[in-house]
């Protein structure tokens, strides 16, 4: 991917992101920005950050007072946010629940691009790309290359246990320890 293709999309990213550290309001780089600035392979085709579901009403008035556009979508776990054409989605319910207080405690304060802020831990990345797999979507490419890349930094036991009675997860996580992608289960685990 050119860098022509990733600076608007990155510029929009990091203007959301400074207006959150400015206003003080946890939050979070999830989803393929978080999987490269972790050094994961190129998937930054969209932008995402997590908050908490109580900051939401602070976070869009931050945003509005920066004159970004606030945008409603119909789906009710996230809003999104147009910076120069390009969009920001900022959620605050994934597939495994609510975003929390510990979810935003366990990122790490990485640098991306030009702008510090703290990225979802590798091992929350894989449960929330796990926990949304079902019969109507089960792309298992982006999973079994997230793994691939970051397998090093994932706390194994942590993700079988929030996969433990999710199917299409196990699945998935059978598959990447069939190809050597990560270690058997430990004992006890699923």
């Amino acid at each position: 991917m050119g860098s022509g293709q990733v600076q608007p999309i990155l510029d929009a990213l990091k203007t959301v992101a400074v207006a959150f550290k400015e206003e003080s309001i946890p939050f979070a780089l999830a989803g393929g920005y978080a999987v490269y600035a972790r050094g994961g392979g190129d998937s930054r085709h969209d932008a995402d950050v997590v908050i908490c579901g109580e900051d939401v009403h602070r976070a869009r008035t931050a945003l509005r007072g920066r004159e970004l556009e606030v945008i409603d979508p119909p789906e009710d776990w996230l809003f999104k946010v147009r910076h120069g054409g390009e969009q920001v989605d900022v959620i605050f319910q994934l597939a495994s629940g609510p975003v929390d207080a510990g979810l935003l405690d366990r990122a790490t304060e990485l640098q991306v691009d030009s702008v510090r802020m703290p990225v979802l831990a590798a091992t929350d990345l894989l449960i929330s790309k796990l926990l949304v797999l079902t019969e109507h979507y089960c792309d298992l490419s982006p999973i079994l290359a997230l793994i691939r890349s970051l397998r090093e930094q994932l706390d194994t036991e942590r993700v079988d246990r929030a996969c433990a009675d999710q199917p299409f997860a196990r699945a998935a996580l059978g598959l990447a320890r069939d190809l050597s992608l990560l270690p058997p289960p430990h004992q006890g685990a699923p």
